[in-house]
Formats: C-alpha cells, sequence, structure tokens
C-alpha cells in the first residue's frame, strides 16, 4: 500500500499556501530592547564591513577579521604562546590552533618550542607574516575609521570603557 506525502517523512517539511515573511516584515519586537541581539548585529555588521575592506585590498588576500588580530598580537609580543594569544584575542584554543596551524603551513607564522615548557610553543611572525599584516593594517584602518565616525569622537571612550567592562563582567 502506498505511503501518503505525509506519512512518508514525518519530519519532513509540510507544505502551506503562507507567504514567507522577508527579513523587513519579521515581528522583532520583543528583542527591540534587548542589549545582546543588538551587540550580535553589530558585532556582525561590523565583521562584514571589515571584511569588505580586507576584500577590496585585493582577491589575494585570503584573510578575515579575526586573522589580523591574531597577526597583530604576534607581531606586537614576539615569542608570545599561543595560550597567551588565545585569551588576549577573546578566542577558545581549540579554534585558534587550526588558524595557527594554517599559518605556519602558509609561511606566516613561526612556532618554536619553548625549552622551559615543551608543552608550549613561542611563535613570532616571519617576513611572509609580516607582509601580510601590512596589508591587513590598512583595511584595520580604513574600517576603524568608519567605526570612529559611526560612533563619534565624543562617544568612543565611553563606548569602549562599555564593551570593556561587558567583556570583563562576563568573560
Amino acid at each position: 500500500m502506498p505511503r501518503s506525502p505525509s506519512t512518508a517523512n514525518p519530519s519532513a517539511p509540510k507544505e502551506t499556501d503562507q507567504q514567507a515573511a522577508t527579513p523587513e516584515e519579521l515581528n522583532l519586537e520583543s528583542l527591540a530592547g534587548v542589549a545582546a541581539f543588538h551587540l550580535r548585529l553589530a558585532a556582525e555588521a561590523s565583521q562584514q564591513a571589515f571584511n569588505r575592506q580586507i576584500e577590496a585590498i585585493g582577491p589575494s588576500v585570503p584573510y578575515r577579521t579575526g586573522h589580523y588580530t591574531v597577526l597583530r598580537l604576534i607581531a606586537n609580543n614576539p615569542g608570545v604562546t599561543q595560550t597567551a594569544v588565545s585569551s588576549a584575542a577573546g578566542r577558545d584554543k581549540s579554534t585558534l590552533t587550526p588558524l595557527l596551524n594554517d599559518f605556519v603551513r602558509r609561511g606566516l607564522v613561526r612556532r618554536e618550542t619553548i625549552s622551559s615548557d615543551r608543552r608550549s610553543y613561542a611563535l613570532t611572525l616571519t617576513p611572509e607574516g609580516e607582509a601580510a599584516l601590512a596589508a591587513l593594517a590598512k583595511a584595520s584602518r580604513a574600517h576603524g575609521a568608519e567605526l570612529d565616525r559611526i560612533i563619534g569622537p565624543e562617544n568612543k571612550a565611553d563606548f569602549i570603557r562599555i564593551l570593556r567592562r561587558i567583556k570583563e563582567e562576563l568573560g
């Protein structure tokens, strides 16, 4: 006996005559006053804007927002450990390790065992890593200027103070 479409796969989506709502039509009323919702949207918009700045450098620059932060931290702190970079960047070690492995494979970062702690590695940029960082720094400056314009010079210190407080108290 053939199954009816509704019993063939009970987890399959059901058909409806209802039109799907567009993003502009969604009811966001219950989220309007939720700070975390707006913080998430702002962070996503900022990352997408920074990624567009990186893409403007050229298609040969295969980097994203978090890559700049990691390279900058290593450049500013030659010999820094992976654990310290993870903490400073606000990244879990499980997501940082594959990124560092990729940087090492691409010749951007040198990883050396620390003689006093064989479980830790000292990270330094290679000349190729310094060149990649210089290209990313250009995108970072442009993105930073755009954020400064949006936030306004009169609000920047308070804005950063609030973001730091959120990180400190929730992190």
